[in-house]
């Protein structure tokens, strides 16, 4: 069975909101990290019941499991957990799931992949430019200005100083994922264990909505095509599959994917035409399954629904596959008609970009960038299209691209955390996900483990979901054994009660927020002259533009991903601001 490995980083926890102190509003914060290691630890927790039974009946710790109790409230539990001093308890020695808490971190204008995608020819202005972004945050904010410049979306983008080390630590976690996978680790504490061909990358912000100097969608560097250029110049990986599961397109992968495919393109054909020979270059398969009418295509703007549906496979030397969600009337259609005549054909294009490349190599590396949005439990805001999946879609996803992996990849498949909000959605997805990327063989998952009532119990330790707490009840009894178990394990996953509060400068009042919940009388007028499309810093400079001043914002231009409001769905405003796309179909319009 394969060995999975769980990388957690803590420094991803210092990239916080500063510019209010009303957060309600937020949902890319540092909580969600927190309800993703709840549904970790339940996974865990759940995969070690079906596990085969071992010499004794404890745990690795030598402590016995609780039994002979009959209600799942983990609420209690956790209320009674000092997290202060939290267990040292690990996954039973039977499972092959190795937790690792990782304290690496990169400096983004030296390390080489990171450069490869996020630098330029001649200096690395971008990377710079991020760097002093965060380092001047908080001075910024001080003086009631934005500490996102001009020109940039300032709805679904912030920065604070700690969110430098949440980046680089970010970055620096998904290499160390890379080169466990593609060669084991060098700690001999793990030596016991066989080396891991699999790992989960728990890390925040996301990534797939950066391109090469284009932060959007809460993304400042793309983490997936980072790991990507890491495996290739460190572990001469020359074929990366990146299968893309996140609610909404991931516009800066597939434009980071098209520039390195398009260069590689050239280099073959050089190659031909008797250029002197060089080391192969990087080929990377990005499919995308997504909500064409979410971000970043819910405005219509058309170069944004093109790169969202394009589907090339071999010419010019790209290999992309977009396949938009459908809507579903019951779980019996999704899984007899959707699955596998649509969704899987996200992994039918793989396979022929394998074959087409060359067929089974030693080359090869699987990616999943995981986000959790689309999710039947996501804020209904943030799904107000009707395009969900089940939350069993995680598992099956997940053991579908297992046996990819195992296919073509000698198994090498790494899962990293993009979008998800509502901690049911984060929870249960991360639950179902990992138990299918370890399930399998003697490992048998139950999706009764996250059924809504199991879901109930297990969300509502976290404190942060009204309607979950609302709904569930607290009966008078000790916790299930899969509940005790998940408490222990929480303890020593979850790592937020070591992270001091953060300090934030003194706020004057200020009209900025992500988004305005209710839009003042008139707004609708106000958001019509608003640009539809965020100018990158070239166009800027060669038009003479400016953006949007900062305390002229309104929810008009601003993103989608902010919304956590329920019932929103009427209240749509009229544009919003759209991250460019570095993917050219076409002359922009108007040119």
């Amino acid at each position: 069975m394969p060995q999975t490995a769980i990388f957690l980083q803590k420094s991803c926890l210092q990239h916080r909101y500063i510019r209010t102190r009303d957060q309600s509003h937020i949902v890319e914060r540092p909580e969600r990290l927190r309800a993703v290691n709840v549904g970790l630890a339940a996974a865990i927790a759940r995969l070690e019941e079906v596990a085969p039974p071992a010499a004794d009946s404890t745990s690795a710790t030598g402590t016995a499991t609780p039994s002979g109790v009959d209600t799942d409230d983990l609420t209690r539990a956790l209320d009674k957990l000092q997290l202060s001093t939290p267990s040292r308890s690990e996954p039973n020695v039977r499972m092959p799931i190795t937790i690792v808490h990782s304290d690496a971190s990169v400096d983004i204008l030296n390390h080489p992949a990171v450069k490869f995608v996020h630098g330029d020819i001649e200096r690395d202005v971008y990377l710079e430019n991020l760097k002093a972004w965060a380092k001047g945050s908080h001075d910024k904010v001080a003086k009631g200005e934005s500490e996102i410049p001009e020109g940039y979306s300032q709805g679904d983008l912030y920065l604070c100083p700690g969110s430098l080390d949440a980046i680089q630590g970010a970055l620096g976690t998904v290499c160390e994922a890379v080169d466990a996978v593609m060669q084991g680790f060098a700690d001999k504490t793990l030596s016991s264990k066989p080396h891991p061909s699999q790992a989960f990358v728990a890390i925040r912000p996301p990534g797939h909505h950066c391109g090469e100097d284009t932060p959007s969608g809460f993304c400042f560097v793309n983490n997936v095509a980072v790991g990507a250029a890491h495996a290739h110049l460190k572990h001469n990986v020359n074929r990366v599959i990146v299968f893309d599961i996140d609610l909404h397109h991931g516009n800066g992968t597939q434009a980071v994917a098209w520039g390195i495919n398009e260069e590689t393109y050239r280099k073959q054909l050089e190659a031909e035409h008797g250029a002197p020979d060089s080391k192969p270059g990087l080929q990377i398969y990005y499919g995308s399954i997504h909500d064409i009418l979410s971000y970043p295509c819910e405005d219509g703007k058309p170069e944004l629904i093109q790169a969202a549906s394009v589907s090339i496979h071999g010419p010019h030397g790209q290999h992309i596959e977009n396949i938009h969600l459908r809507p579903y009337t019951s779980e019996k259609e999704f899984w007899d008609t959707l699955y596998p005549s649509q969704y899987l054909r996200l992994l039918d294009k793989a396979r022929e970009f394998i074959e087409r490349t060359g067929g089974v190599r030693n080359d090869t590396l699987v990616f999943i960038s995981c986000g959790f949005d689309a999710s039947e439990h996501e804020y209904p805001s943030m799904s107000r299209h009707q395009r969900k999946v089940p939350t069993s879609f995680y598992h099956r996803f997940a053991q579908d691209a297992r046996t990819f992996a195992e296919q073509y990849a000698q198994g090498r498949l790494i899962s990293l955390l993009e979008g998800g909000y509502s901690d049911r959605a984060l929870t249960s997805g991360a639950m179902a996900h990992l138990s299918g990327l370890v399930g399998g063989g003697n490992l048998k998952a139950d999706e009764k483990w996250w059924s809504l009532e199991n879901l109930t119990a297990t969300v509502k330790a976290r404190g942060c979901d009204e309607e979950t707490a609302r709904r569930a009840t607290v009966p008078n009894t000790a916790p299930e054994p899969w509940l005790a178990r998940t408490v222990e394990l929480f303890a020593t996953i979850d790592s937020s009660h070591t992270i001091p509060s953060a300090s934030r400068a003194p706020i004057p009042p200020s009209t900025r927020t992500l988004r305005e919940r209710k839009p003042p009388s008139g707004s609708a007028a106000s958001a019509k002259s608003s640009p539809a499309t965020s100018p990158s810093r070239k166009d800027a400079a060669k038009n003479g533009t400016k953006g949007q001043g900062h305390a002229a914002i309104t929810s008009g231009s601003e993103s989608d991903l902010t919304d956590i409001t329920s019932g929103s769905e009427g209240n749509e405003s009229a544009s919003r601001k759209l991250p460019r796309v570095i993917l050219k179909l076409g002359p922009a319009p108007g040119v």
